[in-house]
């Protein structure tokens, strides 16, 4: 055994020797080194690991995210014993964008029989610690079947069975055969939530799955367009994330021309919709009469949420330290925003699905208060938020601090002392970049003089 281990750290060891020290199961190190993707080190920092040793924190980080990536795949990995992977799916699917319109879709399953609803329902997330989302999300095997996105009613069982589970209400019993050992492990984008190793589908068999009946109903309804039936279906409080889920795999719209839709671009394409449907009421709605103050801190993420009593306008921005997921080797911290006025804006943002994801939770509080206003929603990632979990956590943040009271002020100068007192960053850098705050505190200079 300390002979294959010693050959096995030879070719870790380019990188990362370190991580072998606390292994002693050759199975796990053959796999360590059969999976380059856990290694997702530039190769300008290789020295900065061998030397840190998940310890120093030279990279920046206040945590490693390696040994959270290695952790997990040591717990993950036991587990898959086979090409036969049989679990209970939470229920999850996967489609990809990579070769588009031929992508690949299909199941996402755990090694395990037990409840797994929690494993794909971001609403239920918040409050998790990273280790716990990565913990659970990285056993989610993703099994590949190509298909194109069109013709995926001509692609066979394993699309029936995909869109079978895409479609069930609670975690589904799941037999699911593989060409292949899983390869790859977790995959982590801004977008989507993690997941682990993947692989190619020999077979898909799905339990009888029990669909969720408002979903069933949209399914089956082949003359219903598909933002009416995303719309009538979150009206109806079905969770966004089963939504999209049913969104992508081309569960809602004319017969003739359903498609699967990649997943990060069902996500954002849901929470476009339904906001730009909220924020259609909203413009008929009487405006705050103060300036109000939102609050949520979550992964080391602080949002503060800037409500002004103006006609509707948007403005999200995000700041990111050196050494966070979207700054890793920066020295200075990079800040970037989009927004749009009281008619919304027909390009896509920018910073990309986080836009739509505020949005969509700050347009759900208006709509209940019955209300219109500015909104300028300002984020602050901060060092120990090491690596990037999905755009739910944007939404779910925003929709924390929609919960909360909101701080009252008379004057804009007094919301902007407070955000002061919870960023690190000067407020000066945060007006300067904002249009709308910029827009309002010139706006506040003009009423003097009249």
């Amino acid at each position: 055994m300390k002979r294959i281990v010693k050959a096995k750290k030879r070719v870790i060891g380019k990188s990362n020797p370190w991580v072998l020290d606390f292994l002693d199961n050759p199975r796990l190190v053959n796999e360590l080194n059969d999976n380059k993707d856990l290694w997702a080190t530039k190769q300008n920092h290789a020295s900065l690991c061998v030397a840190c040793k998940g310890s120093r924190m030279l990279c920046g980080k206040t945590r490693c995210p390696v040994m959270v990536r290695v952790n997990s795949f040591v717990r993950t990995i036991p587990l898959i014993k086979s090409l036969e992977i049989d679990g209970a799916s939470p229920p999850s699917v996967f489609v990809g964008r990579i070769g588009y319109p031929y992508v690949y879709a299909g199941p996402m399953v755990p090694p395990v029989h037990e409840d797994t609803s929690l494993y794909d329902l971001p609403e239920l997330w918040f409050g998790k610690t990273i280790d716990e989302i990565v913990g659970f999300r990285s056993m989610l095997i993703r099994g590949k079947h190509r298909v194109h996105v069109r013709r995926f009613e001509e692609a066979g069982k394993i699309m029936d069975m995909t869109r079978e589970l895409a479609l069930a209400s609670t975690a589904t019993d799941v037999e699911l055969a593989l060409k292949k050992r899983p390869r790859g492990f977790l995959v982590l984008n801004d977008d989507i939530q993690p997941f682990g190793p993947s692989a190619p589908i020999r077979d898909l068999q799905v339990d009888s799955a029990r669909w969720d009946h408002q979903i069933e109903k949209a399914y089956y309804d082949t003359d219903l367009k598909a933002k009416p039936a995303v719309l009538e279906l979150y009206n109806k409080e079905v969770m966004v994330t089963k939504i999209q889920r049913a969104f992508s795999v081309g569960a809602f719209g004319v017969e003739q021309q359903r498609r699967l839709v990649p997943t990060r671009w069902s996500i954002t394409a849901v929470d476009s919709m339904i906001s730009k449907e909220l924020m259609d009421r909203i413009r008929t709605f009487p405006l705050i009469n103060e300036y109000r103050l939102y609050e949520s801190s979550y992964l080391e993420n602080q949002f503060e949420i800037l409500m002004i009593p103006d006609a509707w306008s948007y403005e999200a921005m995000e700041a990111w330290y050196p050494g966070t997921v979207w700054n890793p080797s920066g020295r200075s911290i990079v800040m970037y925003g989009d927004w749009e006025g009281y008619d919304g804006r027909t390009t896509y943002a920018d910073i990309g699905g986080c836009y739509y994801a505020a949005r969509l939770a700050i347009c759900e509080l208006l709509t209940k208060e019955r209300r219109q206003a500015t909104v300028v929603v300002l984020r602050e990632a901060r060092p120990g938020y090491i690596m990037p979990v999905g755009v739910w956590q944007v939404r779910e943040n925003v929709r924390n601090a929609m919960r909360q009271q909101p701080l009252k002020f008379n004057i804009i100068e007094q919301a902007l002392q407070r955000i002061s007192s919870q960023f690190l960053i000067p407020i000066q850098q945060w007006v300067d970049r904002s249009r709308l705050i910029t827009n309002a505190k010139i706006q506040r200079k003009l009423t003097e003089y009249a």
